[in-house]
Protein backbone atom coordinates (compact mmCIF):
# COMPACT_ATOMS: atom_id res chain seq x y z
CA UNK A 1 0.00 0.00 0.00
CA UNK A 2 1.26 3.49 -0.86
CA UNK A 3 0.32 6.65 1.07
CA UNK A 4 0.91 10.19 -0.19
CA UNK A 5 1.31 12.97 2.41
CA UNK A 6 1.14 16.48 0.93
CA UNK A 7 1.43 18.67 4.03
CA UNK A 8 3.53 18.67 7.22
CA UNK A 9 2.48 15.93 9.63
CA UNK A 10 3.82 15.22 13.12
CA UNK A 11 6.52 12.55 13.15
CA UNK A 12 4.46 10.25 15.37
CA UNK A 13 1.79 10.06 12.67
CA UNK A 14 4.32 9.50 9.91
CA UNK A 15 6.01 6.72 11.88
CA UNK A 16 2.68 4.99 12.38
CA UNK A 17 1.88 5.20 8.64
CA UNK A 18 5.31 3.79 7.76
CA UNK A 19 4.60 0.71 9.90
CA UNK A 20 1.76 -0.29 7.59
CA UNK A 21 2.49 1.32 4.24
CA UNK A 22 5.03 2.94 1.96
CA UNK A 23 4.88 6.69 2.60
CA UNK A 24 5.86 9.49 0.20
CA UNK A 25 6.11 13.12 1.35
CA UNK A 26 5.46 15.62 -1.46
CA UNK A 27 4.68 19.02 0.02
CA UNK A 28 3.09 22.01 -1.68
CA UNK A 29 1.34 20.27 -4.58
CA UNK A 30 -1.42 22.22 -6.33
CA UNK A 31 -4.51 20.48 -7.75
CA UNK A 32 -2.97 19.96 -11.19
CA UNK A 33 0.26 18.52 -9.82
CA UNK A 34 -1.65 16.30 -7.41
CA UNK A 35 -3.86 14.94 -10.22
CA UNK A 36 -0.73 13.92 -12.13
CA UNK A 37 0.66 11.71 -9.35
CA UNK A 38 -2.36 10.56 -7.28
CA UNK A 39 -3.05 7.57 -9.53
CA UNK A 40 -0.14 5.70 -7.93
CA UNK A 41 -1.45 5.88 -4.34
CA UNK A 42 -3.94 3.99 -2.15
CA UNK A 43 -4.29 6.73 0.46
CA UNK A 44 -3.87 10.51 0.65
CA UNK A 45 -3.23 12.53 3.82
CA UNK A 46 -3.75 16.30 3.72
CA UNK A 47 -4.38 19.27 5.98
CA UNK A 48 -6.30 22.39 4.92
CA UNK A 49 -3.94 23.61 2.20
CA UNK A 50 -4.20 20.84 -0.40
CA UNK A 51 -7.08 21.17 -2.90
CA UNK A 52 -8.56 17.68 -3.38
CA UNK A 53 -10.83 18.55 -6.30
CA UNK A 54 -13.13 16.42 -8.44
CA UNK A 55 -10.42 16.23 -11.11
CA UNK A 56 -7.93 14.95 -8.54
CA UNK A 57 -10.38 12.29 -7.36
CA UNK A 58 -11.17 11.30 -10.96
CA UNK A 59 -7.45 10.67 -11.51
CA UNK A 60 -7.16 8.64 -8.28
CA UNK A 61 -7.53 5.17 -9.78
CA UNK A 62 -6.28 3.30 -6.68
CA UNK A 63 -7.35 5.66 -3.92
CA UNK A 64 -9.34 4.10 -1.06
CA UNK A 65 -9.17 6.77 1.63
CA UNK A 66 -8.43 10.48 2.11
CA UNK A 67 -7.30 11.47 5.61
CA UNK A 68 -7.74 15.08 6.75
CA UNK A 69 -5.39 15.85 9.65
CA UNK A 70 -7.84 18.17 11.40
CA UNK A 71 -11.59 18.76 11.52
CA UNK A 72 -12.60 20.86 8.49
CA UNK A 73 -12.91 19.25 5.06
CA UNK A 74 -13.71 22.31 2.96
CA UNK A 75 -10.76 21.59 0.67
CA UNK A 76 -12.04 18.10 -0.25
CA UNK A 77 -14.78 17.43 -2.79
CA UNK A 78 -16.84 15.05 -0.65
CA UNK A 79 -19.48 14.41 -3.30
CA UNK A 80 -16.87 13.32 -5.83
CA UNK A 81 -15.16 11.09 -3.25
CA UNK A 82 -18.45 9.47 -2.26
CA UNK A 83 -19.37 8.77 -5.89
CA UNK A 84 -16.04 6.99 -6.34
CA UNK A 85 -16.47 5.03 -3.08
CA UNK A 86 -13.48 6.76 -1.48
CA UNK A 87 -13.79 7.18 2.28
CA UNK A 88 -12.85 10.52 3.80
CA UNK A 89 -11.81 10.54 7.47
CA UNK A 90 -10.83 13.35 9.81
CA UNK A 91 -9.79 13.99 13.42
CA UNK A 92 -12.53 16.22 14.85
CA UNK A 93 -11.72 16.05 18.55
CA UNK A 94 -7.95 15.85 18.60
CA UNK A 95 -7.36 19.58 19.07
CA UNK A 96 -10.38 20.37 21.27
CA UNK A 97 -8.31 20.76 24.43
CA UNK A 98 -5.79 22.98 22.66
CA UNK A 99 -8.55 25.32 21.44
CA UNK A 100 -10.20 25.34 24.86
CA UNK A 101 -6.92 26.24 26.58
CA UNK A 102 -6.24 28.99 24.04
CA UNK A 103 -9.69 30.38 24.79
CA UNK A 104 -8.92 30.48 28.52
CA UNK A 105 -5.51 32.02 27.81
CA UNK A 106 -7.11 34.84 25.82
CA UNK A 107 -9.75 35.30 28.50
CA UNK A 108 -7.11 35.67 31.21
CA UNK A 109 -5.02 37.97 29.01
CA UNK A 110 -8.06 40.22 28.51
CA UNK A 111 -9.01 40.19 32.18
CA UNK A 112 -5.51 41.03 33.43
CA UNK A 113 -4.47 43.25 30.48
CA UNK A 114 -1.32 41.21 29.95
CA UNK A 115 -0.43 42.40 26.41
CA UNK A 116 -0.74 46.06 27.46
CA UNK A 117 1.37 45.47 30.57
CA UNK A 118 4.08 43.73 28.54
CA UNK A 119 4.15 46.51 25.94
CA UNK A 120 4.41 49.31 28.52
CA UNK A 121 7.15 47.61 30.48
CA UNK A 122 9.17 47.04 27.31
CA UNK A 123 8.69 50.74 26.51
CA UNK A 124 10.31 51.65 29.83
CA UNK A 125 7.05 52.48 31.68
CA UNK A 126 6.38 50.97 35.11
CA UNK A 127 2.62 51.42 35.46
CA UNK A 128 0.24 49.56 37.74
CA UNK A 129 -2.79 51.74 38.38
CA UNK A 130 -3.77 52.00 34.70
CA UNK A 131 -3.39 48.23 34.25
CA UNK A 132 -5.73 47.06 37.00
CA UNK A 133 -7.67 44.05 35.76
CA UNK A 134 -10.62 41.93 36.83
CA UNK A 135 -10.84 38.44 38.31
CA UNK A 136 -12.57 35.56 36.55
CA UNK A 137 -13.86 34.07 39.79
CA UNK A 138 -17.53 34.88 40.22
CA UNK A 139 -17.87 36.27 36.68
CA UNK A 140 -20.41 34.85 34.22
CA UNK A 141 -19.09 33.09 31.13
CA UNK A 142 -21.52 32.81 28.24
CA UNK A 143 -20.62 29.99 25.84
CA UNK A 144 -22.12 30.06 22.34
CA UNK A 145 -22.01 26.44 21.17
CA UNK A 146 -21.71 23.57 23.65
CA UNK A 147 -20.07 20.99 21.39
CA UNK A 148 -16.67 19.42 21.94
CA UNK A 149 -14.72 22.65 22.44
CA UNK A 150 -17.49 24.50 24.24
CA UNK A 151 -17.82 21.59 26.68
CA UNK A 152 -14.05 21.57 27.28
CA UNK A 153 -14.13 25.33 27.96
CA UNK A 154 -17.04 24.91 30.40
CA UNK A 155 -15.22 22.24 32.39
CA UNK A 156 -12.11 24.38 32.74
CA UNK A 157 -13.98 27.59 33.50
CA UNK A 158 -15.84 25.76 36.28
CA UNK A 159 -12.44 25.16 37.88
CA UNK A 160 -11.92 28.93 37.89
CA UNK A 161 -15.19 29.30 39.82
CA UNK A 162 -16.98 31.08 37.01
CA UNK A 163 -20.77 30.99 36.61
CA UNK A 164 -21.64 29.20 33.37
CA UNK A 165 -24.42 29.73 30.84
CA UNK A 166 -24.67 28.63 27.22
CA UNK A 167 -26.70 29.11 24.06
CA UNK A 168 -27.08 25.94 22.01
CA UNK A 169 -30.60 24.80 21.05
CA UNK A 170 -29.22 21.45 19.90
CA UNK A 171 -27.83 20.13 23.15
CA UNK A 172 -29.86 18.17 25.68
CA UNK A 173 -30.83 20.05 28.83
CA UNK A 174 -29.60 17.16 31.02
CA UNK A 175 -26.21 17.21 29.31
CA UNK A 176 -25.77 20.92 30.06
CA UNK A 177 -26.93 20.45 33.65
CA UNK A 178 -24.28 17.79 34.24
CA UNK A 179 -21.68 20.37 33.21
CA UNK A 180 -23.13 22.96 35.58
CA UNK A 181 -24.25 25.05 32.61
CA UNK A 182 -27.54 26.94 32.47
CA UNK A 183 -29.06 27.01 28.97
CA UNK A 184 -30.47 30.39 27.92
CA UNK A 185 -31.46 32.28 24.79
CA UNK A 186 -28.77 34.07 22.80
CA UNK A 187 -30.14 37.50 23.79
CA UNK A 188 -30.16 36.63 27.49
CA UNK A 189 -26.60 35.31 27.27
CA UNK A 190 -25.36 38.49 25.59
CA UNK A 191 -27.13 40.75 28.09
CA UNK A 192 -25.89 38.83 31.13
CA UNK A 193 -22.40 37.45 30.48
CA UNK A 194 -19.20 39.17 31.55
CA UNK A 195 -17.26 37.09 29.04
CA UNK A 196 -18.78 35.69 25.82
CA UNK A 197 -16.89 32.88 24.09
CA UNK A 198 -17.90 31.54 20.66
CA UNK A 199 -17.57 27.84 19.83
CA UNK A 200 -19.87 27.30 16.84
CA UNK A 201 -19.16 26.25 13.24
CA UNK A 202 -19.48 28.69 10.35
CA UNK A 203 -22.73 27.88 8.54
CA UNK A 204 -25.58 29.80 6.96
CA UNK A 205 -27.17 29.90 10.42
CA UNK A 206 -24.12 31.34 12.19
CA UNK A 207 -22.60 33.62 9.55
CA UNK A 208 -22.77 37.17 10.94
CA UNK A 209 -24.40 35.77 14.08
CA UNK A 210 -22.73 38.42 16.27
CA UNK A 211 -23.44 41.70 14.53
CA UNK A 212 -24.30 45.25 15.52
CA UNK A 213 -27.61 44.30 17.17
CA UNK A 214 -26.08 41.53 19.22
CA UNK A 215 -23.07 43.59 20.29
CA UNK A 216 -25.42 46.35 21.44
CA UNK A 217 -26.98 43.87 23.89
CA UNK A 218 -23.68 43.24 25.68
CA UNK A 219 -22.63 45.13 28.80
CA UNK A 220 -19.99 47.86 28.31
CA UNK A 221 -17.82 45.94 30.80
CA UNK A 222 -18.06 42.67 28.86
CA UNK A 223 -15.45 40.90 26.72
CA UNK A 224 -15.90 38.85 23.52
CA UNK A 225 -13.65 35.91 22.53
CA UNK A 226 -13.78 34.04 19.22
CA UNK A 227 -11.62 30.96 18.73
CA UNK A 228 -14.17 29.22 16.48
CA UNK A 229 -14.46 30.47 12.88
CA UNK A 230 -14.03 33.79 11.15
CA UNK A 231 -17.24 35.24 9.74
CA UNK A 232 -19.36 34.53 12.80
CA UNK A 233 -18.49 37.98 14.19
CA UNK A 234 -19.05 41.15 12.15
CA UNK A 235 -15.55 42.61 12.55
CA UNK A 236 -16.52 46.12 11.46
CA UNK A 237 -19.39 46.22 13.95
CA UNK A 238 -17.06 44.92 16.67
CA UNK A 239 -14.46 47.60 15.87
CA UNK A 240 -17.14 50.31 16.16
CA UNK A 241 -18.42 48.94 19.47
CA UNK A 242 -14.90 48.96 20.90
CA UNK A 243 -14.09 52.43 19.57
CA UNK A 244 -17.32 53.85 21.03
CA UNK A 245 -16.69 52.29 24.44
CA UNK A 246 -19.69 49.96 24.24
CA UNK A 247 -17.51 46.92 24.91
CA UNK A 248 -14.52 46.53 27.24
CA UNK A 249 -12.43 44.35 24.96
CA UNK A 250 -12.19 41.40 22.60
CA UNK A 251 -9.84 38.61 21.60
CA UNK A 252 -9.92 36.89 18.20
CA UNK A 253 -7.96 33.93 16.90
CA UNK A 254 -9.97 33.63 13.66
CA UNK A 255 -11.00 36.16 11.03
CA UNK A 256 -13.31 36.59 8.06
CA UNK A 257 -10.25 36.85 5.81
CA UNK A 258 -6.96 35.32 6.83
CA UNK A 259 -4.43 36.86 7.15
CA UNK A 260 -6.61 39.79 8.39
CA UNK A 261 -4.27 42.56 7.36
CA UNK A 262 -7.17 44.76 6.22
CA UNK A 263 -9.29 44.18 9.34
CA UNK A 264 -10.39 47.33 11.21
CA UNK A 265 -9.60 45.51 14.45
CA UNK A 266 -5.87 45.91 13.85
CA UNK A 267 -6.14 49.56 14.85
CA UNK A 268 -7.84 48.88 18.20
CA UNK A 269 -5.84 48.72 21.41
CA UNK A 270 -8.71 46.88 23.11
CA UNK A 271 -8.27 43.73 21.03
CA UNK A 272 -5.91 40.79 21.35
CA UNK A 273 -5.29 39.16 17.98
CA UNK A 274 -3.59 35.80 17.37
CA UNK A 275 -2.96 34.10 13.98
CA UNK A 276 -5.33 31.09 14.19
CA UNK A 277 -3.29 29.40 16.90
CA UNK A 278 -6.15 27.57 18.63
CA UNK A 279 -5.06 24.07 17.64
CA UNK A 280 -1.36 24.85 17.37
CA UNK A 281 0.14 22.93 20.26
CA UNK A 282 2.68 20.15 20.01
CA UNK A 283 0.24 17.78 21.70
CA UNK A 284 -2.66 18.67 19.40
CA UNK A 285 -0.57 18.27 16.27
CA UNK A 286 0.66 14.90 17.49
CA UNK A 287 -2.87 13.78 18.38
CA UNK A 288 -4.25 14.85 15.00
CA UNK A 289 -1.46 13.07 13.14
CA UNK A 290 -1.79 9.83 15.10
CA UNK A 291 -5.59 9.86 14.91
CA UNK A 292 -5.74 10.29 11.14
CA UNK A 293 -2.89 7.81 10.56
CA UNK A 294 -4.69 5.11 12.57
CA UNK A 295 -7.88 5.63 10.57
CA UNK A 296 -6.12 5.60 7.20
CA UNK A 297 -4.43 2.31 8.08
CA UNK A 298 -7.73 0.89 9.32
CA UNK A 299 -9.43 1.63 5.99
CA UNK A 300 -6.51 0.12 4.06
CA UNK A 301 -6.96 -3.05 6.15
CA UNK A 302 -10.66 -3.16 5.33
CA UNK A 303 -11.77 -1.97 8.78
CA UNK A 304 -14.16 0.86 9.70
CA UNK A 305 -12.61 4.19 10.75
CA UNK A 306 -13.69 6.07 13.89
CA UNK A 307 -14.61 9.33 12.17
CA UNK A 308 -15.85 8.82 8.61
CA UNK A 309 -16.86 12.11 7.01
CA UNK A 310 -18.74 10.86 3.97
CA UNK A 311 -21.39 8.16 4.07
CA UNK A 312 -20.95 5.03 1.98
CA UNK A 313 -23.24 4.63 -1.00
CA UNK A 314 -26.42 2.62 -0.41
CA UNK A 315 -27.07 -0.65 -2.27
CA UNK A 316 -29.29 0.04 -5.31
CA UNK A 317 -32.25 -1.98 -4.00
CA UNK A 318 -32.16 -0.22 -0.62
CA UNK A 319 -31.80 3.18 -2.24
CA UNK A 320 -34.80 2.51 -4.48
CA UNK A 321 -36.99 1.67 -1.48
CA UNK A 322 -35.81 4.16 1.11
CA UNK A 323 -33.96 6.84 -0.89
CA UNK A 324 -36.87 9.32 -1.14
CA UNK A 325 -37.70 8.88 2.56
CA UNK A 326 -34.05 9.31 3.58
CA UNK A 327 -34.06 12.62 1.74
CA UNK A 328 -37.37 13.54 3.42
CA UNK A 329 -36.06 12.69 6.91
CA UNK A 330 -33.02 14.89 6.41
CA UNK A 331 -35.17 17.78 5.17
CA UNK A 332 -37.48 17.47 8.19
CA UNK A 333 -34.43 17.78 10.44
CA UNK A 334 -33.07 20.75 8.50
CA UNK A 335 -36.49 22.42 8.54
CA UNK A 336 -36.74 22.25 12.32
CA UNK A 337 -33.08 23.23 12.81
CA UNK A 338 -33.76 26.56 11.13
CA UNK A 339 -36.87 27.20 13.24
CA UNK A 340 -35.36 26.17 16.56
CA UNK A 341 -35.18 28.63 19.41
CA UNK A 342 -35.48 26.49 22.53
CA UNK A 343 -33.32 23.78 24.02
CA UNK A 344 -34.07 20.14 23.38
CA UNK A 345 -35.32 17.82 26.08
CA UNK A 346 -36.20 14.85 23.87
CA UNK A 347 -36.31 13.76 20.23
CA UNK A 348 -38.79 11.25 18.81
CA UNK A 349 -39.25 9.86 15.31
CA UNK A 350 -42.57 8.27 14.33
CA UNK A 351 -42.84 6.22 11.13
CA UNK A 352 -46.26 5.33 9.74
CA UNK A 353 -47.44 3.37 6.72
CA UNK A 354 -45.12 1.77 4.19
CA UNK A 355 -42.01 3.43 5.56
CA UNK A 356 -42.54 1.66 8.91
CA UNK A 357 -42.09 -1.71 7.20
CA UNK A 358 -38.35 -1.13 6.64
CA UNK A 359 -35.24 -0.94 8.77
CA UNK A 360 -35.41 2.71 9.86
CA UNK A 361 -31.83 3.14 11.11
CA UNK A 362 -30.88 5.13 8.01
CA UNK A 363 -33.98 7.32 8.40
CA UNK A 364 -33.04 8.05 11.98
CA UNK A 365 -29.49 8.91 10.94
CA UNK A 366 -30.75 11.13 8.11
CA UNK A 367 -33.03 13.10 10.45
CA UNK A 368 -30.07 13.66 12.79
CA UNK A 369 -27.91 14.76 9.85
CA UNK A 370 -30.47 17.43 9.00
CA UNK A 371 -30.95 18.44 12.61
CA UNK A 372 -27.28 18.67 13.61
CA UNK A 373 -25.35 19.55 10.43
CA UNK A 374 -26.07 23.31 10.67
CA UNK A 375 -24.57 23.57 14.15
CA UNK A 376 -22.04 20.74 14.53
CA UNK A 377 -18.32 21.46 14.72
CA UNK A 378 -17.66 18.30 12.73
CA UNK A 379 -19.28 17.04 9.51
CA UNK A 380 -22.35 14.91 10.23
CA UNK A 381 -23.32 12.03 7.95
CA UNK A 382 -25.31 8.78 7.94
CA UNK A 383 -22.38 6.96 9.52
CA UNK A 384 -21.56 9.21 12.47
CA UNK A 385 -24.88 10.99 13.12
CA UNK A 386 -25.79 8.99 16.22
CA UNK A 387 -22.28 9.42 17.63
CA UNK A 388 -22.52 13.21 17.22
CA UNK A 389 -25.98 13.23 18.81
CA UNK A 390 -24.72 11.17 21.75
CA UNK A 391 -21.96 13.71 22.32
CA UNK A 392 -24.67 16.34 22.78
CA UNK A 393 -26.64 14.19 25.18
CA UNK A 394 -29.43 13.54 22.66
CA UNK A 395 -31.30 10.23 22.78
CA UNK A 396 -33.70 9.58 19.90
CA UNK A 397 -36.75 7.39 20.44
CA UNK A 398 -38.42 5.64 17.49
CA UNK A 399 -41.97 4.42 17.10
CA UNK A 400 -43.72 2.66 14.21
CA UNK A 401 -47.34 2.44 13.12
CA UNK A 402 -48.62 0.26 10.25
CA UNK A 403 -51.22 2.86 9.27
CA UNK A 404 -50.69 6.44 8.06
CA UNK A 405 -54.10 8.03 7.65
CA UNK A 406 -54.49 9.75 4.27
CA UNK A 407 -50.85 8.97 3.30
CA UNK A 408 -48.93 6.01 1.94
CA UNK A 409 -46.04 6.75 4.28
CA UNK A 410 -45.46 9.44 6.89
CA UNK A 411 -42.45 10.51 8.97
CA UNK A 412 -42.98 12.73 12.00
CA UNK A 413 -40.19 14.47 13.92
CA UNK A 414 -41.45 15.29 17.41
CA UNK A 415 -39.21 17.45 19.61
CA UNK A 416 -39.71 18.18 23.29
CA UNK A 417 -38.16 21.54 24.16
CA UNK A 418 -37.93 23.78 27.20
CA UNK A 419 -40.84 25.79 25.73
CA UNK A 420 -43.09 22.86 24.85
CA UNK A 421 -43.47 20.33 22.04
CA UNK A 422 -42.80 20.96 18.36
CA UNK A 423 -43.78 18.67 15.50
CA UNK A 424 -43.04 18.53 11.80
CA UNK A 425 -44.32 15.74 9.55
CA UNK A 426 -43.70 14.86 5.93
CA UNK A 427 -44.39 12.37 3.20
CA UNK A 428 -43.25 11.57 -0.34
CA UNK A 429 -45.63 12.38 -3.19
CA UNK A 430 -44.84 12.10 -6.88
CA UNK A 431 -41.23 11.42 -5.92
CA UNK A 432 -40.87 14.72 -4.04
CA UNK A 433 -40.54 15.40 -0.29
CA UNK A 434 -43.58 17.22 1.10
CA UNK A 435 -44.06 18.76 4.53
CA UNK A 436 -47.68 18.22 5.53
CA UNK A 437 -47.81 19.25 9.16
CA UNK A 438 -46.24 21.90 11.42
CA UNK A 439 -47.27 21.51 15.07
CA UNK A 440 -51.10 21.40 15.06
CA UNK A 441 -51.50 22.70 11.51
CA UNK A 442 -51.98 20.56 8.40
CA UNK A 443 -50.51 22.00 5.18
CA UNK A 444 -48.90 20.68 2.03
CA UNK A 445 -45.81 22.08 0.32
CA UNK A 446 -42.65 20.74 -1.31
CA UNK A 447 -39.79 20.83 1.18
CA UNK A 448 -37.36 22.66 -1.10
CA UNK A 449 -36.09 26.13 -1.89
CA UNK A 450 -36.46 29.32 0.13
CA UNK A 451 -39.38 29.31 2.57
CA UNK A 452 -40.72 32.10 4.77
CA UNK A 453 -42.42 30.53 7.79
CA UNK A 454 -44.46 32.78 10.08
CA UNK A 455 -46.60 32.29 13.17
CA UNK A 456 -49.36 34.84 13.69
CA UNK A 457 -52.78 35.65 15.10
CA UNK A 458 -55.41 35.14 12.41
CA UNK A 459 -57.08 38.28 11.10
CA UNK A 460 -57.79 40.20 7.90
CA UNK A 461 -54.89 41.50 5.81
CA UNK A 462 -51.98 39.47 7.18
CA UNK A 463 -51.10 37.81 3.88
CA UNK A 464 -51.59 41.11 2.03
CA UNK A 465 -49.23 43.05 4.29
CA UNK A 466 -46.53 40.39 4.09
CA UNK A 467 -46.97 40.14 0.31
CA UNK A 468 -46.71 43.92 -0.06
CA UNK A 469 -43.41 44.06 1.83
CA UNK A 470 -42.01 41.19 -0.23
CA UNK A 471 -43.21 42.73 -3.50
CA UNK A 472 -41.72 46.13 -2.70
CA UNK A 473 -38.39 44.40 -2.04
CA UNK A 474 -38.55 42.54 -5.38
CA UNK A 475 -39.12 39.13 -3.77
CA UNK A 476 -41.45 36.89 -5.77
CA UNK A 477 -43.85 34.47 -4.05
CA UNK A 478 -44.15 31.05 -5.70
CA UNK A 479 -46.81 29.56 -3.39
CA UNK A 480 -48.68 30.17 -0.14
CA UNK A 481 -49.84 27.59 2.42
CA UNK A 482 -51.70 28.50 5.59
CA UNK A 483 -52.98 26.69 8.64
CA UNK A 484 -55.38 28.22 11.13
CA UNK A 485 -57.51 27.54 14.17
CA UNK A 486 -60.01 30.29 13.41
CA UNK A 487 -60.29 34.06 13.32
CA UNK A 488 -58.44 35.66 16.20
CA UNK A 489 -56.59 32.44 16.97
CA UNK A 490 -53.15 31.05 16.19
CA UNK A 491 -52.14 30.48 12.59
CA UNK A 492 -49.09 29.51 10.57
CA UNK A 493 -48.15 30.63 7.05
CA UNK A 494 -45.53 29.21 4.69
CA UNK A 495 -44.56 31.19 1.59
CA UNK A 496 -42.34 29.75 -1.12
CA UNK A 497 -39.97 32.44 -2.43
CA UNK A 498 -37.97 32.78 -5.63
CA UNK A 499 -35.60 35.34 -4.14
CA UNK A 500 -33.61 35.66 -0.88
CA UNK A 501 -34.85 37.72 2.06
CA UNK A 502 -32.48 40.25 3.63
CA UNK A 503 -32.21 40.57 7.44
CA UNK A 504 -33.72 44.07 7.15
CA UNK A 505 -36.73 42.76 5.23
CA UNK A 506 -37.24 39.95 7.74
CA UNK A 507 -37.17 42.52 10.57
CA UNK A 508 -39.88 44.54 8.80
CA UNK A 509 -42.03 41.42 8.43
CA UNK A 510 -41.57 40.53 12.09
CA UNK A 511 -42.65 44.06 13.06
CA UNK A 512 -46.05 43.67 11.37
CA UNK A 513 -49.13 43.54 13.63
CA UNK A 514 -50.21 40.01 14.57
CA UNK A 515 -46.90 38.41 13.47
CA UNK A 516 -45.50 36.49 16.45
CA UNK A 517 -42.45 34.92 14.81
CA UNK A 518 -40.92 34.63 11.34
CA UNK A 519 -38.01 32.59 10.00
CA UNK A 520 -36.41 32.08 6.61
CA UNK A 521 -35.78 28.38 5.95
CA UNK A 522 -33.57 27.15 3.11
CA UNK A 523 -33.97 23.55 1.96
Amino acid sequence: MKVLVTEPLAEEGLALLREGAEVDMRLGLDAEQLAEVIGHYDALVVRSGTPVTASVIEAARRLKVIGRAGAGVDNIDLAAATRRGILVVNAPGSNSIAVAEHTLALMLALARRIPQADAKLRAGRWEKRSLAGVELRGKTLGIIGLGRVGTAVARRAAGLEMRLMAYDPFVAVDHAARLGVRLVSLDELLRTADFVSIHAPLTDLTRGMIGARELALMKPTAYLINCARGGIVDEEALARALAEGRLAGAALDVFTREPPFDSPLLASKKVILTPHLGGSTQEAQRNVAVDVAQQVLAVLKGELPRYPVNAPALPPEELAELGPYIDLAERLGRFYAQLAGNNLVGVELVYAGEVAEHDTSLLKAAALVGLLSPISEEPVNLVNAELVAKGRGLVVEEHKSPVAEHFTGLISLRLSTTAGERLVSGTVMRGEPHIVRIDDFWLDFVAAGILLVSEHIEGPGILGRVGTLLGEAGVNISFVQTGRKGRGKRGVMVLGLDDPVTPQLLSEIMALPSIRAARVVKL
